[in-house]
């Protein structure tokens, strides 16, 4: 069909289908365009999808339509499933086969012999990137593709594959035309952490099918007017995790297969760039470094971790011939795999062999540990139970000992979880646990995190040992929580030891009960009659014990918080990790346009923060980026006169990331120097926190994350609360030039005004739960 006939097609579906009701709690109107493409074409809007597809599954014996979830904006995401008629009574057979490839004696010709009835789960994910509309449009040509035509190379792939297509990953963003999802996060970065609901729809998708190929649908890339577009496989470094050689034996075989349908159909484009193009880029084969697949946090990387061949592929352009693009690839794709298919799935269980053997050809010996050992701490068990949780969702084996054990020269009680390595998808259950490594001087370039250590960034135990343990124990299946109790009658003490206990203290301010906050950093509640400290404690899975309130003690108030937002510059929410770790923290957050603190000011407030990029100030932007900034000098002088006059009445000023320090420097509110790294200088460092409030709860030696790494100097006039270590500090990522910094302080507060400034990212992207409590701090210290 081509773009006249799809268009007719849609218009007709609009006739027989009333209107989708936009939700009501999803704010402004459906977008028709971004700024931030430099074409524009006439692409389908979210709210057609749903009668788009209602039509396809009335039309088509083939297709089956399902609502798998909600966005975090409320918009219904979409999952289509294209098969042969009579195939879908099957889809619980062909997944359940698919696990089966989790056990050693599994063999290939299980799922492809010509007398088995099993088909082949292949998973194409549309537009995570909400303005790079060609993806999901691309989806839905597909899928009228699929359910409607009868040629060979439709039929062949049909009889042989099950086609899962995620229709958008990312419907507040196509709704928005914002490259992010309604809480401000880029979805394609979320895949480790998982804090999102569309990446957790997406992981429920993986586990549950195990597709052999997943093609992740974005744009626009450009590289050259011949090469136009980009297909994966990656430049190196590689994560090494991954058993690559598997991977790397069919993926450049089946881009340079997409690649040539995509040249071999130039005649059918419309444009000249598309007409005349000779190939595109494939990273791997052409280039150096820069486009990695190292960082487990992107669609594809993450899927390649359950054994599929996966790739993001790139239009070339936002317009229809993008589309077309995308359609030819993937068609490329889909041939490939069809004709490959038996030796594909051979390999893919050869990844998952592997692993249940602990046989790993290609690794140096003592690469993976062969059990990895949780403790918990039965007083604040969360941050533990959160990584349990978090690894059986992603189908990782987790087992709890029933009695007390003996492993790695320790001893360990019964309760305690225990992740064996000898299990099939062992390169995904060690990337989340390692520590990962400082691979610096193994690449000149990075395209984006280089470290993200769960145990470290999460804040739990888990001790690799290089022995399989020998105890009773029994497979963890369902999730683990603990309930919280009150021990004793009162005073209850409250660690500053987790997010959990600082949402406890704020949500008992905020119902009206006194807290007091000790110069540890540590808080006190008094016995309460009624049943709202015992509700709110068992609900927080923390056990408190009586404890004295120290003499020192101060009350605390539930402080009112304002955060500087970001509306997209750069494509992204720059202040969104930071907001959604104080509201993780139980503060009551309000967002403010930096108009809105020029016309308005801060006077409602009690607390400032200011964490994402310095161009939130800047009155010289782009045209994209001109709504989400100060229109004038004007309005940068009263922004900056508000901010002072907030500060000069005893208000909190927060700078979080060095780009946020080095505004706070514009304004006039530090005489401290503030230094950078490079923009994707990135990592795990040691830090050397002083006895301040600042860094209360914290090891005097400590971690800390930082990307764009920041640092202070001429600190005459401020307390300085924690530096980078001297020596070693760099724990793992990737920092040219980080040599400048070691030593150097990282958290500083002003001495004649609340004014702090901290040059770690402690709120990146809901990655860094332990280290949401330097925020905290920061908010509750006295000056």
């Amino acid at each position: 069909m081509n773009k006249k006939g799809f268009l007719v097609f849609l218009l007709v579906v609009v006739m027989v289908f009333s209107p989708v009701a936009v939700q009501a709690h999803h704010d402004g109107e459906e977008a028709d365009r971004s700024l931030f493409n430099e074409k524009h074409y006439d692409f389908v809007k979210y709210s057609k999808f749903e009668e788009t597809l209602k039509q396809l599954e009335q039309e088509s014996r083939r297709v089956s339509v399902k609502v798998s979830g909600q966005s975090a904006g409320g918009h219904d995401m979409y999952v289509v499933t294209v098969a042969e008629p009579g195939s879908q009574k099957h889809f619980s057979k062909y997944r359940n086969m698919r696990k089966q490839m989790f056990k050693s004696e599994m063999k290939a010709e299980s799922f492809t012999g010509k007398d088995v009835d099993f088909k082949v789960p292949i998973l194409i994910n549309g537009s995570i990137h909400g303005t790079e509309f060609a993806g999901s449009d691309a989806v839905l040509k597909l899928l009228e593709r699929f359910a409607t035509q009868n040629d060979p190379a439709t039929k062949s792939i049909l009889e042989n594959n099950v086609l899962i297509f995620n229709v958008s990953a990312n419907p507040d963003g196509r709704w928005s035309a914002t490259r992010f999802n309604s809480e401000g996060f880029d979805l394609n970065r979320d895949f480790i952490t998982q804090s999102q609901p569309e990446t957790r729809q997406m992981v429920d998708l993986i586990t549950r099918w195990n597709p052999m190929v997943l093609l992740d649908l974005h744009g626009y890339v450009k590289y050259s007017e011949e090469n136009p577009g980009l297909m994966e496989p990656c430049t190196p470094p590689h994560n090494p995790n991954y058993e690559y050689d598997l991977f790397s034996k069919w993926s450049q075989d089946q881009a340079e297969a997409m690649e040539a349908e995509v040249v071999g159909n130039r005649d059918a484009y419309e444009t000249d760039l598309y007409r005349n193009m000779k190939g595109t880029y494939i990273p791997q084969r052409d280039g150096e470094a820069g486009w990695d697949d190292y960082p487990p946090i992107f669609t594809p990387m993450y899927a390649m971790y359950h054994g599929a061949f996966a790739y993001t592929l790139e239009a070339p352009t936002n317009e229809w011939d993008g589309v077309r693009w995308q359609m030819d690839a993937v068609m490329g794709a889909l041939k490939f795999a069809t004709e490959n298919k038996e030796g594909m799935i051979r390999d893919q269980l050869e990844m998952f062999r592997r692993g249940i053997n602990f046989d790993h050809p290609h690794h140096k010996e003592g690469f993976f540990a062969k059990t990895y050992i949780l403790p918990v701490d039965e007083d604040q068990p969360n941050a533990t139970h959160q990584a349990v949780n978090h690894l059986i969702d992603n189908g990782i084996r987790v087992e709890r000992a029933k009695d007390a054990f003996q492993a790695g020269g320790k001893r360990y009680p019964a309760g305690t979880f225990v992740v064996p390595m000898d299990q099939a998808k062992a390169g995904l259950a060690n990337t989340m646990l390692w520590d990962g490594e400082d691979i610096t001087e193994d690449t000149p370039n990075m395209y984006d995190i280089s470290a993200w250590s769960l145990p470290e960034l999460w804040g739990f135990q888990a001790d690799p040992v290089d022995q399989f343990v020998e105890a009773d124990s029994s497979p963890v299946k369902k999730k683990v929580k603990k309930h919280g109790s009150l021990e004793g009658k009162g005073p209850y003490q409250i660690p500053n030891q987790s997010v959990e206990a600082v949402n406890l203290v704020n949500h008992l301010l905020q119902k009206g009960i006194p807290v007091k906050r000790d110069q540890k950093g540590d808080f006190y509640v008094e016995a309460q009659k009624g049943s709202v400290l015992k509700k709110a404690v068992r609900r927080s899975g923390l056990t408190l014990h009586s404890s004295s309130v120290p003499e020192r003690a101060h009350s605390l108030e539930s402080l009112k918080v304002a955060i500087l937002k970001d509306g997209g510059i750069n494509k992204q929410q720059s202040h969104a990790g930071t907001r959604t770790a104080l509201e993780r923290l139980g503060f009551q957050v309000t967002e403010l346009h930096p108009r809105t603190v020029a016309e308005e000011g801060l006077a409602p407030y009690d607390v400032f923060v200011y964490s994402g990029t310095s161009r939130m100030i800047s009155t010289e932007l782009s045209k994209a980026n001109k709504e989400f900034g100060l229109e004038d000098a004007d309005q940068y002088e009263a922004f900056q006169r508000n901010v002072n006059q907030f500060v000069d009445k005893g208000g909190k000023f927060i700078a979080v990331g060095s780009s946020a320090s080095e505004a706070t420097a514009k304004l006039d509110l530090t005489e401290v120097t503030v230094h950078h790294g490079g923009t994707n200088s990135n990592g795990i460092v040691h830090v050397e926190n002083g006895d301040t409030e600042l860094t209360a709860g914290y090891g005097d030696r400590d971690l800390g994350f930082v990307y764009r790494p920041g640092w202070y100097s001429d600190t005459g006039g401020a307390t300085v609360a924690a530096s980078y270590s001297d020596g070693d500090f760099f724990h793992s990522g990737h920092w040219k030039g980080k040599d400048q910094a070691e030593g150097q302080p990282v958290i500083v507060q002003e001495k004649e005004q609340d004014v702090t400034l901290i040059g770690l990212e402690p709120g990146f992207r809901g990655h860094t739960d332990y280290l949401y409590r330097y925020l905290s701090n920061a908010v509750f210290h006295k000056q």
